[in-house]
């Protein structure tokens, strides 16, 4: 793969904002008392799934060529 080295730094800053997610979603479901807990289970597991989604957006960007997102604008 020619873009091996621009896939690193999408996939490093998606995985720390996936594990911060899931330290924070942990944290609070030990904190929030009752049937608050799922709530805070929720949001980050949408926030975990959305970031996933925007690096795989990200990769096929990569891929077809367009490395520079400011292009667009």
């Amino acid at each position: 793969m020619k873009h091996l080295k621009k896939f690193i730094s999408p996939i490093i800053i998606s995985i720390l904002v996936v594990v911060y997610f899931l330290f924070y979603g942990l944290l609070l479901y030990d904190v929030v008392p009752g049937k608050y807990k799922y709530i805070f289970l929720i949001i980050p597991a949408i926030l975990i799934i959305w970031m996933i989604k925007i690096c795989i957006e990200r990769i096929k960007e990569i891929k077809g060529g367009e490395e520079d997102d400011l292009s667009q604008y």
